[in-house]
Parts: structure tokens; sequence; C-alpha cells
């Protein structure tokens, strides 16, 4: 089956359409992982990931904040961390303000893995998009956010069933 034969498959009913987009959502995560895997050289898109939310926030965040902002456990976290420690691209401290948290802070290293390794990626994110228009581009950066909306819906929902259980 070729992946034009699913898209018609599925392009009948809302209910196909809702499946068909999980579902794409699923493999274009692993196509995309798959990809940045195979091709730059030091990072894991994980690894890569978390490096850029270290980087970006203005604040040194915990595991468990970075796990929820990248939609992972606070394990995953660390066990990334570690990985990008041993590297030398970040350092893991403790947190000023709770002994128990643990905060990722980016060094030089990852600094300059930004101002040259990732410029040549960065046109390759630019070629992944060159397909869309620039009117694309944004309703599809609207309608991702709010997918955010649908999962957060969907997770108060499972957290509620799961307070419901635990009462009965």
């Amino acid at each position: 089956m070729e992946l034009d034969d699913l898209i018609i498959k599925f392009s009948d009913t809302a209910e196909n359409q809702r499946k068909a987009i999980f579902s794409t959502l699923f493999i274009a995560g692993n196509k995309l992982q798959t990809l940045f895997d195979n091709h730059i050289p030091e990072l894991s898109l994980k690894q890569f990931m978390l490096l850029s939310v270290v980087r970006q926030s203005k604040e040194k965040l915990t595991f468990t904040e970075l796990g929820n902002l990248l939609g992972c456990s606070r394990q995953n976290i660390k066990k990334i961390a570690e990985v990008l420690e041993k590297k030398g691209f970040v350092t893991i401290q403790q947190s000023s303000y709770d002994t128990r948290a643990f905060g990722i802070c980016p060094t030089q290293k990852a600094e300059d893995y930004f101002q040259n390794d990732f410029l040549e990626y960065q046109k390759e994110l630019k070629y992944l998009f060159e397909v869309y228009t620039e009117e694309e581009i944004k309703t599809l950066f609207i309608l991702l956010s709010r997918l955010y909306q649908g999962i957060d819906h969907l997770e108060n929902k499972v957290e509620k069933e799961k307070t419901a259980e635990i009462k009965h």
C-alpha cells in the first residue's frame, strides 16, 4: 500500500481523518527522528531538542519542568542530560531553591555548536518547509499550536478518570 492510497482511504469521514492525523503525527515524528539521528553528528534529535530548550530558557529549569515541556518523563530527561554532560554540552547542577531538584546549564561547547554546526541544520529545516507557502506555514503553526490544547484536554480527562478510580 502506498501513502497516496492511505490518504484517499482515510479522507472520506471526519472519524477517519482524525485517525489519519494521529497516525501521521506518530509516523512523521519517527521519520524526522530517524532522518536527523542519522544525519546530525554527535547529537541525537532528542539530545538536540533538550539542548535547544535549555539554551532558550531564561531560567534554569528542573528535569521535571523540562520533561513537561518536552513531553517525556523526568527520568528520560535525566538520561539525556547525563549523555549531554558526558559529551561536554551541559553541566548538571543542583537547584538553588530545591535541593532535591536538578537543572541543566549549557556549556561553551553548546554555544559553539549553535553558533557553528547548527547553521547547517537550520538550512535543512528551511528545506523541509520549502514545500509550503507562507500562508500554509502560518496555518500549520496555528493548528499545531491548537493540538497542544487537545493534548491538555485529553490529559485532563485521563487524570480525572484516574482520580475517580482511586476514590472508588
